[in-house]
């Protein structure tokens, strides 16, 4: 080839994507059938790879793996069930990808380092992207520095000031649908226990609560609101702080923001003889497996915890193979699914 010879350019997954007005990420999904994707869409993607000629180059691919074998996964605890099964779902799209999975979890028991000392130490590791989710807090600063290891998915938080990809429940809908289902019992003194202020998921469940209570005609403002840690000793002290009250102005029914809450709410009630549900109604939200379980069983909001690992998983491979560098959001998964798992620990309000 001479210096007047024209290059010739391959194309790539980013000129694909451009062709076919979709996502890098739907093209990961199609071209390595790692992800659901609509049929329409997928033509789209095919057709645009016969037109502009797209050859995976199996050689870059092939490095490409190599250098994202680990990948890092920042959980709160693994004692709180919920988390355990959010890092058996990214751990399934790890293990497809014959990857390995590094955790960390900052605010686990016996833990010395803050989410920033977390952040270096994953650095530290040359990982190719990192899912995180939350616990009781979140520091957008820690989240941000690990933006510069590659890719990031958040699991059930969202931070719109990063612009980062998310994969998240509809938590809203769940809690609006518990609070009704709650009211249709026929409960008017009503109190939540909730989650940590600053966490997208607790925002996102009170709000629910809220509209469920204003479509009732009860003055959401008026309705006691605690702000718990999402943890089971929470639950229990802020039961203490709603039930030591006369019996005429004692809630009838605590609706908690999470399960682990609900069982320390239950745990109170039963030390200071009230009955679950004749006495009082508790509920919760995540459906943990000991939910059902219980004396009562819990009546609680059902969230697909490994499905959200999953896909948040898949979404970072798909970041991973489309070259994101992790600034800049990618398209991101609809809200899954929730729904209401009626049980026995709610009933009609006890007699005036």
């Amino acid at each position: 080839m001479t210096d007047e010879q024209p290059r010739r350019t391959w194309a790539t997954m980013k000129d694909v994507a451009r062709h076919a007005g979709v996502s890098l990420s739907t093209v990961s999904y199609v071209l390595n059938d790692s992800g659901p994707v609509a049929a329409p869409r997928r033509e789209r993607v095919l057709e645009a790879v016969r037109v502009l000629g797209y050859t995976p180059n199996e050689a870059g691919r092939s490095l490409k793996r190599r250098a994202m074998s680990t990948v890092g996964m920042v959980v709160p605890e693994l004692s709180n069930p919920y988390f355990a099964l959010v890092v058996e779902g990214v751990e399934r799209a790890a293990s497809g990808r014959d990857a390995l999975l590094v955790l960390c979890a900052p605010e686990a028991e016996g833990a010395t380092g803050s989410a920033e000392t977390v952040a270096r130490l994953l650095r530290s590791r040359r990982l190719s992207g990192v899912v995180y989710i939350t616990g009781t807090t979140t520091d957008p600063e820690a989240v941000a520095s690990l933006t510069s290891l590659g890719p990031v998915v958040l699991v059930d938080e969202q931070l719109p000031a990063l612009n980062l990809p998310a994969v998240v429940s509809d938590n809203r809908k769940g809690a609006r649908e518990m609070a009704a289902h709650v009211l249709a019992r026929g409960h008017t003194r009503v109190a939540v226990i909730g989650g940590p202020s600053n966490l997208w998921t607790a925002q996102q469940r009170l709000a629910g609560y809220r509209d469920a209570f204003a479509a009732a005609g009860l003055d959401p403002q008026r309705v006691p609101v605690l702000e718990g840690d999402y943890r089971e000793r929470s639950g229990s002290v802020l039961a203490r702080k709603l039930l030591d009250v006369p019996a005429d102005r004692r809630p009838t029914v605590l609706i908690c923001a999470n399960d682990l809450m609900a069982i320390g709410a239950l745990d109170y009630a039963r030390n200071v003889g009230l009955t679950v549900p004749d006495d009082l109604g508790v509920v919760g939200f995540d459906d943990l497996p000991f939910s059902r379980v219980l004396t009562p069983r819990l009546t609680t909001v059902r969230q697909p915890a490994h499905d959200l690992g999953r896909r948040a998983g898949e979404l970072l491979f798909a970041a991973i193979d489309g070259g994101s560098t992790g600034n800049g959001i990618m398209e991101t998964v609809p809200p899954l699914d929730t729904e209401v798992q009626i049980r026995d620990s709610v009933g009609a309000p006890p007699p005036v």
